[in-house]
């Protein structure tokens, strides 16, 4: 029953947040997703997906 304050102000938070104007730092983000793609650590997870056998169950095997 007192849901309707947590959802009036969920309401209203998402509103500032869709019409309000938030100015964003291209020129930051484009940096930081640079230097996060040259050291992304999936070089490590191809290694261990490519078994054609491997179907992510065995723990539940036991």
């Amino acid at each position: 029953m007192g849901r309707g304050r947590a959802k009036a102000k969920q309401t209203k938070v998402a509103r500032e947040l869709k019409y309000s104007s938030h100015e964003t730092d291209f020129d930051a983000l484009q940096r930081e997703l640079s230097s996060s793609s040259s050291d992304d650590g999936h070089e490590d997870t191809k290694r261990y997906t490519e078994d054609p056998y491997e179907d992510g169950y065995d723990e539940y095997r036991r």
